[in-house]
């Protein structure tokens, strides 16, 4: 599907959609608790319901209502599963670490351009601590054995999922085990989210000393808190002029994206390090090019993302009529003023979405190439875009 969007500010209220990071984490402490828990969390998405897709094929029962899931946690585990993950990179590398420490044999199914993601040091380190990891082919991956308890070791400048996947993994082993993150740990916030959602289910994770805590505790009811990621892409329309009303978010959560509502009313910026919030560059590379530009640093691990972010935010903004350049770790923005223009989203939700609110400032319209990978994380975002004004045509290929 293909979208032509037209010149024009937002005006209207929104209501954040649920955290999709917060969903994944206690989907799967419910689906290993004591007892059913009830997520509050009235809307999902394309990688939410990987994660629910393969809970249930793990045992538990999760059920889609109206208003959240209903989490019926399994009796017991099966031999060997499938578990299909769609194009969901939080999926794959919470469970791999789970059912390593399950014991479960398992095949991943990987979609899109998952299978081009990184897994390493994480394979390795399920390798050293019990588990055979391979590649049958280019689409899946298979585990088999059991973890160990003991001691892991992970770098922490690839991937914070790959930490937050060991948390899950040594809460359910049967003996305390630590937690050593080497280097620098990037993305810290979401680690700090996966720390809380195991705290609400009854375990700790203090200093990443883990205690076998299996079965967790369900606390009954949990709601899944407003999600600041998709919701920087309204917070961004407003600094670039359209006036829209943000509700269902917290400003004490977790989520480190949260630190949009504070970058957007720098008078500059430069130097500003991407680690903990590398999902914001698209929507900031946005607004930034529309007013005064900006210089990113730790860029890196944008490459590995749901397309070459690095990549796909300099062809946007090139194309729309600032100009961006990238080296390794720097991404450098010079102003411009947008204009009418075509954007290849790549299969990029967070690409489709900035473009979307680069439309509203643009001086033509901005189509927009495979618009349907929103549904990756807001299905609702084209419907949300035109409640609140925003004009396009649709064409379907």
């Amino acid at each position: 599907m293909d979208i032509t969007l037209y010149p024009g500010k937002l005006s209207g209220k929104v209501t954040a959609i649920p955290s999709k990071s917060q969903a994944h984490r206690l989907l799967i402490c419910a689906a290993f608790a004591n007892a059913p828990t009830f997520l509050e969390c009235a809307q999902t998405n394309d990688d939410i319901e990987a994660t629910a897709r393969c809970l249930n094929a793990l045992g538990a029962k999760v059920c889609r209502t109206d208003a959240g899931y209903q989490v019926v946690p399994a009796n017991d585990f099966p031999p060997s599963a499938v578990l299909d993950c769609g194009e969901s990179g939080s999926t794959l590398r919470f469970l791999l670490p789970v059912v390593c420490a399950l014991g479960v044999e398992t095949t991943f199914q990987l979609h899109g351009r998952l299978p081009y993601r990184p897994l390493s040091p994480l394979w390795e380190e399920l390798e050293r601590m019990g588990c055979r990891l391979s590649r049958p082919t280019e689409n899946t991956v298979h585990t088999c054995g059991k973890l160990q308890t003991g001691e892991f070791s992970i770098a922490g400048n690839v991937s914070s999922q790959f930490i937050s996947g060991l948390l899950f993994a040594a809460a359910l082993l049967d003996a305390p085990s630590n937690i050593t993150v080497t280097g620098k740990l990037e993305s810290k916030p979401y680690v700090e989210m996966t720390q809380q959602a195991l705290k609400t289910f009854g375990v700790k994770t203090d200093g990443f000393c883990v205690q076998g805590s299996y079965p967790f505790h369900s606390p009954g009811v949990v709601n899944v808190e407003g999600d600041w990621s998709n919701a920087a892409f309204f917070v961004v329309a407003n600094a670039l002029g359209s006036n829209i009303e943000l509700k269902n978010l917290r400003a004490d959560s977790p989520q480190g994206d949260k630190v949009v509502a504070e970058l957007v009313k720098r008078e500059t910026v430069q130097n500003l390090s991407v680690a903990d919030f590398p999902d914001l560059v698209p929507v900031l590379a946005v607004c930034f090019g529309a007013k005064y530009g900006a210089e990113f640093t730790d860029i890196s691990r944008l490459r590995l993302k749901e397309s070459d972010r690095v990549a796909t935010v300099v062809a946007m903004l090139n194309q729309l009529g600032a100009s961006a350049i990238a080296t390794e770790n720097t991404l450098t923005i010079c102003p411009g003023n947008y204009q009418c223009c075509t954007i290849d989203a790549v299969g990029d939700h967070r690409i489709a979405m900035a473009a979307a609110i680069a439309a509203t400032v643009a001086t033509g319209p901005v189509t927009i190439l495979g618009a349907e990978c929103v549904n990756k994380s807001y299905p609702a975002f084209w419907q949300v875009y035109q409640e609140l004004g925003g004009q396009y045509e649709q064409y379907i290929r």
